[in-house]
């Protein structure tokens, strides 16, 4: 049976990830890491949670990788708008305070999982390809 993540496959199905973070390095950075694996495919980038539903609304991901604190429309709103309006099966939030009230925070906004930002790049990934 072929390995259902060989990029040979004509017909497998990459997950697509929607990257949402207001520093311009973190999304670079996030893109080339997530780009690298055979799982995933990047089709979109946005800098705050407004655009975030934009991008999801156009785009249609599987997973938004959703940073919390931005100016404008925060990470916990624009979740809570993205998981109303179905835009996204899943949203990952990455949070750099993943303290009981960030935590309750991202919940309660109808986040699917919570990491940590400055944990290993491996936790992130185990958790968007989780959400398959």
């Amino acid at each position: 049976m072929p390995n259902p993540i060989d990029r040979s496959m004509p017909n497998r199905h990459l997950m697509r990830v929607l990257i949402v973070d207001d520093m311009p390095q973190v999304r670079q950075d996030l893109h080339l890491l997530l780009q690298l694996t055979d799982e995933l495919e990047v089709v979109g980038e946005a800098s705050n949670g407004a655009e975030a539903i934009t991008q999801a609304e156009a785009l249609r991901p599987d997973v938004v990788v959703m940073d919390v604190e931005m100016p404008g429309m925060d990470g916990c709103e624009a979740t809570r708008q993205i998981k109303a309006r179905g835009l996204a099966g899943r949203v990952v939030v990455l949070s750099l305070h993943v303290d009981s009230d960030s935590l309750q925070r991202a919940r309660e906004a109808g986040a699917d999982v919570v990491v940590d930002k400055a944990g290993r790049f491996e936790k992130l990934l185990s958790a968007i390809v989780a959400t398959q």
